[in-house]
């Protein structure tokens, strides 16, 4: 039998013979790139931290997440997945999955292109950084990576960026409660308009659609809703290889520092193997791919790999999430859908704040009457009635806001703190500008002038003070024209190293406002190509 490395599954994770292309990382960037450079008939190897989640357990997954003291369904904890933090806290294990598939395996599947200031903030607005390309540049590839993922919207948002071609799937139809909204908002002058999803409402590529289970995030038991394992599957079938249970610790490079020589992994067992190809790809995350790259400091690195410039970890970016909500003297139905369903895009490109934000209409707010009734200690007509008055009346708004790049927000490595391969865990110094607690609190205005349109009892409102992350982890190795100032190019091709390429959400020089997966896959699909051609 060959060595699986103490996984005790009898596969085996031994290195393939010297590859075209090593991907580190399963997530959607990763998967995106491995199937389309299998597909063209390259030899990819993927080497993934974690395990490979089987779909025949999804319900399973499902029931711990739903009952109490069931445990993470995804298996995230311990020594392994420690990490630390400075200045403001950051919680990254609250939504941090290592696996095949990445963190679409318990995302929430909302997919926007960014706006075309997004690429322009220096030149528009005299903050942040401009993109090395536009969006004009990445508009093809918005539209392949909405097929690739399969993408149910609508064309009626007077707020999007131009397109050329309807969504691949038709959009999911108002929630009830978005109804109730719409009512409020048409009085007010603010427009709402539909969300596009990443999940099936019709079946697509091999994919059912969706069953309203409503437990999108952290588990969705249907497949309806995309993750990257479908791409993972796509190139294996093209024939590249997955070596799972595999965690990087450092990536190698020659006598002259031009280029990456192997990838060294690690088996539970502690055994280290060494994975040669002519090209390397970091897809680990926002966090994990600059950690990677600070952990293979050399002496032509002594900084860490790829970074003559000083910017890998520097300017780590999330979108805060502001909210509001309470009840109302109807019913509402909440938490019968659990995405959204409508937004608004109607102040994002407002110049005061400068920081973009958009408006969620929550399908989801209030107590979940199962969750609830597994976590009471009532039963029967006690039970019943605890149930019916606290539930059904709820309704909240949601929305996400800017974070612009700081030099000083950042991810290093913490030595006093080692995984369970003795490697310094990753630290985050994180902490919110005034200029973006301003775009909260602007949020928070437009929200609490809906729910009080509405005749709402608010109960809650996450405010500055009280806002934390949408785990979406930006900025650590941002790509740029000059190698003074950045880690890669537009082509998602490192400065320093000819044939190491870094892709995901990491290579943002901005943020926006928009939940980054779509933009993710976009940069992916365009860095295959120039990947491709380099081979």
């Amino acid at each position: 039998m060959a060595d699986d490395g103490g996984v005790g599954d009898g596969l085996d994770r031994t290195p393939a013979a010297p590859a075209d292309v090593c991907v580190v990382g399963s997530g959607p960037a990763g998967a995106l790139v491995a199937h389309r450079l299998a597909a063209r008939g390259a030899d990819v190897v993927i080497l993934e931290a974690g395990p490979r989640f089987e779909f025949s357990q999804r319900r399973e997954q499902q029931e711990r997440h739903i009952r109490p003291g069931m445990g993470d369904p995804w298996e995230m904890g311990g020594q392994r997945d420690e990490y630390s933090t400075g200045g403001r806290h950051y919680p990254l294990n609250a939504a941090r999955v290592k696996g095949v598939g990445g963190s679409t395996l318990h995302w929430q599947g909302m997919v926007m292109r960014l706006h075309e200031r997004d690429f322009e903030m220096a030149t528009r607005y005299d903050v942040g950084e401009d993109w090395p390309l536009t969006y004009d540049d990445l508009r093809p590839y918005y539209a392949a990576a909405e097929r690739e993922l399969g993408v149910a919207g609508a064309i009626d948002n007077p707020y999007a960026p131009p397109r050329d071609d309807p969504f691949p799937l038709s959009a999911f139809p108002p929630s009830y409660s978005d109804s109730l909204f719409a009512e409020a908002c048409e009085r007010l002058g603010i427009d709402m308009h539909s969300v596009p999803n990443a999940r099936n409402s019709e079946p697509y590529d091999g994919r059912a659609s969706c069953q309203g289970y409503g437990t999108c995030r952290p588990v969705c038991p249907s497949g309806a809703k995309y993750t990257a394992e479908s791409h993972v599957e796509k190139a294996e079938s093209a024939g590249a290889r997955v070596i799972d249970h595999a965690p990087v610790q450092r990536l190698e490079h020659d006598d002259e520092g031009d280029a990456v020589d192997a990838a060294v992994y690690a088996t539970p067992d502690g055994t280290e193997h060494r994975q040669s190809a002519q090209r390397f790809v970091v897809a680990c995350g926002g966090v994990e791919n600059a950690r990677l790259l600070l952990l293979s400091e050399s002496e032509e690195y002594p900084d860490g790999l790829a970074n003559s410039s000083g910017a890998v970890g520097r300017f780590f970016m999330d979108h805060l999430f502001a909210g509001a909500g309470g009840r109302l003297d109807e019913r509402t139905r909440q938490n019968h859908v659990g995405f959204i369903t409508s937004e608004c895009h109607q102040f994002y490109d407002d110049e005061d704040p400068v920081e973009g934000l958009k408006l969620e209409f929550l399908n989801y707010a209030g107590p979940s009457p199962v969750i609830e009734a597994l976590h009471a200690e009532t039963w029967g007509d006690e039970l019943l009635d605890q149930l019916r008055g606290s539930y059904g009346t709820h309704i909240a708004m949601g929305g996400l806001v800017e974070q612009l790049p700081d030099a000083d927000n950042r991810v290093t490595l913490d030595p006093s703190r080692t995984d369970d391969h003795g490697n310094p865990v990753p630290h985050i110094e994180w902490s919110l500008s005034d200029r973006t607690e301003r775009a909260i609190r602007r949020a928070n205005e437009i929200q609490h002038a809906i729910l009080e349109e509405l005749d709402a009892s608010i109960e809650w409102t996450v405010g500055p003070d009280a806002t934390g992350p949408a785990y979406h982890q930006m900025g650590t190795t941002r790509m740029g024209a000059d190698p003074g100032r950045s880690v890669v190019d537009a082509d998602c091709r490192t400065h320093d190293l000819s044939n190491l390429w870094v892709v995901g959400s990491s290579v943002f020089p901005t943020g926006g406002a928009m939940n980054p997966t779509l933009t993710i896959a976009a940069l992916s699909l365009r860095a295959s190509e120039s990947l491709a051609d380099s081979l």
